[in-house]
């Protein structure tokens, strides 16, 4: 009888891993099988789930095969063999199945979990796969695709994670075939995933900033409103000079037009009232002139003598005798 509890749903193909026996322990892990809660259910294939030690204390899960704690064997069940000591190889070609086994254990080690101060342990299946496996495992992805109602497009962690396993499980039936390539795909899938990390990293950074940038504003949200509000108050205080200036451009340029023109009229009537009393003195000394004329005629009758003889001292004597016509009295 084997430590693996018989109720767990064993895979289709399986190896054959380090069995312990006795009928206590194998009495004891078939009551604990229906209690036991698995881990959650991978497309990776696993073995069956081996009980490790009764308490919490951790083995190593590279070693390989598992021991458990030493049972007392029943009379009816047969016994252990005791172990072998391990004599020196002497050839040194290593086991290729053993390789292998620790290939696998170093690309997807073994999964534990404790329940009831008991550890469990799941290790990776070595068995190896073949074409209906591989049809079993995309029929698997598109079912858990569906039923876990993972998103077609965009980011979607849930279809990440069915990938994942899914390309987990590739590498598994990949490197028990060639060990190499196997290595080159896990190569490949910690350079995708680290990718993915920076990219998280990055989004993560730029979330963060964003917040950053979004609190700096909602801080200084209420100043830029204190201060639109004074500038509003001061653009309205301008707007109020601007129009108070205008309404006295407009009242002094009405005054000035008002008084030029008064000005204007009154310049006019000054020039009209000149014009009027220089025709008026023209008209004035004309009359006069014409007056002294006929007064000199009356006055002074002209002499009947030869005009050139005597004009000479005729004029003189004209201008005498209207000096003293016009000689104001004293």
């Amino acid at each position: 009888m084997t430590d693996l509890p018989p109720g767990l749903p064993l895979p289709a193909e399986r190896s054959p891993r380090s069995p312990y026996s006795g009928d206590n322990g194998g009495c004891w892990a078939a009551t604990r099988a229906a209690t036991m809660i698995p881990p959650a259910d991978s497309l990776l294939k696993y073995d069956t789930p081996v009980l490790v030690s009764r308490n919490t204390e951790k083995r190593s899960p590279k070693a390989r095969p598992l021991k458990v704690s030493p049972q007392q064997p029943g009379p009816s069940g047969p016994v252990p063999q005791p172990p072998k000591t391990k004599l020196p190889s002497t050839s040194c070609v290593p086991d290729p199945t053993k390789q292998a086994e620790e290939i696998l254990n170093a690309i997807l080690p073994p999964r534990e979990w404790v329940e009831d101060t008991q550890l469990w342990i799941q290790q990776v299946s070595s068995t190896p796969s073949t074409r209906m496996d591989v049809v079993h495992l995309q029929e698997q992805l598109d079912l858990k695709l569906q039923q876990r109602q993972a998103r077609e497009t965009g980011i979607c962690p849930v279809r990440r994670e069915l990938y994942s396993q899914c390309f987990d499980e590739l590498i598994r039936e990949v490197t028990i075939n060639c060990a190499e390539r196997g290595l080159l795909l896990l190569r490949v899938r910690d350079e995708i995933r680290m990718t993915i990390a920076a990219y998280q990293t990055l989004y993560e950074s730029s979330v963060a900033f964003g917040m950053r940038k979004a609190l700096q504003a909602e801080q200084g949200k209420s100043d830029m409103e204190r201060k639109i509000a004074e500038l509003e108050t001061e653009k309205r205080d301008l707007e109020r000079q601007v129009n108070e200036q205008k309404a006295k451009c407009e009242a002094v340029e009405k005054r000035e037009s008002e008084r030029r023109q008064v000005e204007e009229k009154k310049h006019n009537e000054e020039i009209q009232f000149l014009k009027r009393t220089n025709q008026q003195l023209k008209q004035f000394s004309l009359i006069v002139w014409q007056v002294v004329s006929v007064a000199e005629n009356l006055l002074f009758p002209k002499p009947l003598v030869p005009a050139q003889s005597s004009q000479a001292p005729k004029r003189e004597s004209q201008m005498f005798n209207l000096a003293e016509v016009f000689r104001p009295e004293m």
